[in-house]
């Protein structure tokens, strides 16, 4: 068998491996795939995502507890699904949504040591910021809706190795810290791929827009401009890791590439001093982290 033949038959087994991984990973609850349906429909109306959020009770109680939380700190008790709609409106709901399923699928605890509630924190302040970016700098359409969401699962595929291939991600974890390279790069040297690969086969699974899992999958690769989601991602990840806030097991933070600076500054020092206080958007990553993790 020749060399080519031996790389054809390791690349056809790490497809395996990760397939076999996605498959272990639990499912979106119906509610919220159907939310993500509603909310994409430009037709939806309130009325039919109360009627599916209120069937299904955990959904209910998660988003009770946020809008009763001291971060809202509403003058009045909020008592129903309806309530939290009128208050939030429909895409902050679909986030809080996504976020309390996406969080439902983690770990308490896994093999490889990795640090879950930090790189929770890690994800919900990436998405806030991204969403921040393109609310700030977007120069089209783009929804910043959807960088958020982008910025909430970019790492999932960490969680799937961190479960389903722990020895192997411990090994790229230690590696990425010792040599202070990027996390990526460590597991394709020990798995023989990334992170970003099985996010994206993940959310396919999950049936996110092929969009989405398009930037999850390229989230570590050449930066195009002109996608605003790749480009607020990019950001945001740096940021989150600049300021520390949380942890996603990758020690390094990258440069402000070129073709990046005219939209968003000369280097990443800038761009956070033009957000200026993103204290609250702290907050609001710690408590929708602590009441997405409650039982």
């Amino acid at each position: 068998m020749g060399k080519k033949d031996k790389m054809t038959e390791s690349s056809t087994e790490i497809t395996r491996k990760l397939s076999a991984a996605v498959e272990k990973m639990p499912a979106f609850p119906k509610s919220v795939q159907r939310v993500l349906e509603l909310t994409n429909d430009i037709n939806c109306s309130p009325k039919e995502l109360v009627m599916v959020i209120e069937k299904d009770p955990v959904l209910t109680m998660k988003l009770l507890r946020i809008l009763n939380s001291a971060y809202y700190s509403f003058s009045k008790q909020i008592t129903s699904v309806n309530q939290s709609v009128v208050y939030l409106g429909l895409n902050t709901v679909k986030n809080l949504a996504l976020s309390f399923a996406a969080m439902g699928t983690l770990p308490q605890h896994n093999a490889a040591g990795f640090d879950v509630q930090h790189y929770l924190l890690h994800s919900l302040t990436t998405a806030s910021l991204a969403r921040s970016l393109c609310q700030k700098y977007s120069q089209d359409d783009t929804d910043p809706a959807d960088c958020y969401i982008a910025g909430l699962l970019h790492d999932f595929g960490k969680v799937v190795f961190a479960q389903f291939l722990a020895a192997e991600f411990r090994e790229a974890l230690a590696l990425s810290a010792a040599r202070t390279i990027s996390l990526h790069l460590a597991e394709q040297q020990i798995i023989g791929t990334d992170h970003t690969v099985v996010g994206g086969m993940l959310v396919e699974k999950w049936q996110f827009p092929r969009q989405l899992t398009d930037n999850i999958r390229n989230h570590h690769s050449e930066i195009s401009p002109g996608n605003t989601v790749q480009s607020c991602l990019f950001v945001a990840n740096q940021i989150s890791k600049q300021m520390a806030l949380g942890d996603s097991g990758n020690p390094v933070v990258e440069a402000l590439p070129a073709v990046l600076s005219e939209q968003f500054g000369n280097n990443l020092q800038d761009v956070i001093a033009r957000l200026g206080d993103i204290s609250l958007l702290v907050s609001e990553a710690q408590v929708f982290s602590q009441i997405a993790r409650a039982g």
